[in-house]
């Protein structure tokens, strides 16, 4: 057994014996971001369901920077769910690399959905989650959608400009991926980046918790 193996084999160990006296346990969930609101959708999600995946644990989100695969700003469904699982996929390769403990893998992605309407165009933003516990089990999870301006649209789907980069300039603010995302600009901070991605971190989770309804 090499050192990581080792430094598993440890872990899991005195976590068993902690199991064993009704102590808590901890469970680390691994994003593919170190994004704030990424980072915090995933505790509040966590926090709503976590009793459900295992009661008397602590859960303990780690950040990690890792590539999604695709563009900056995904231009459809497909395209941002293969983001999410990218995102995932790199995690669980780290992991196995590193021997880390991680027991869960989260990819998030935001991006456009650009769709027809008769001869009109319509453009979606979109969240999805994609989440993993690296033995191939794996599940998706969307935000919803919210339509984007015209104007907006045209300058991330013609132009090319990244969504952080056009919401910015459109609403004559800075950095506000990290903050109310383009989904607080559009809906009036009703409904923030941290907001959506929190609804699809949650649906992406619903066959880990409520397991008995998927039959797995």
């Amino acid at each position: 057994m090499d050192r990581r193996g080792a430094k598993n084999a440890e872990m899991e160990k005195t976590q068993s014996a902690a199991n064993a006296r009704g102590e808590m346990s901890r469970i680390f969930v691994a994003v593919g971001s170190k994004r704030g609101p990424k980072l915090n959708a995933v505790r509040e999600a966590l926090a709503l369901f976590g009793e459900k995946i295992e009661a008397k644990a602590e859960f303990e989100v780690v950040g990690q920077e890792v590539e999604s695969g695709v563009g900056h700003t995904p231009l459809s469904g497909e395209e941002i769910m293969a983001g999410a699982r990218g995102r995932a996929e790199a995690l669980i390769a780290r992991a196995r690399n590193r021997g880390e403990p991680w027991k869960f893998f989260v990819g998030l992605e935001g991006g456009l959905d650009v769709l027809s309407d008769g001869a009109a165009r319509r453009v979606f933003l979109k969240n999805w989650a994609y989440v993993a516990d690296g033995s191939g089990r794996g599940a998706f999870g969307q935000s919803g959608a919210i339509e984007l301006p015209r104007a907006l649209a045209a300058r991330v789907v013609d132009e090319g400009v990244e969504l952080a980069e056009a919401i910015d300039a459109f609403a004559g603010g800075q950095g506000i991926r990290d903050a109310q995302g383009a989904w607080g600009v559009l809906t009036g901070n009703l409904i923030t980046r941290q907001e959506a991605f929190r609804v699809a971190v949650i649906n992406a989770f619903a066959p880990f918790f409520n397991h008995g309804l998927y039959g797995e």
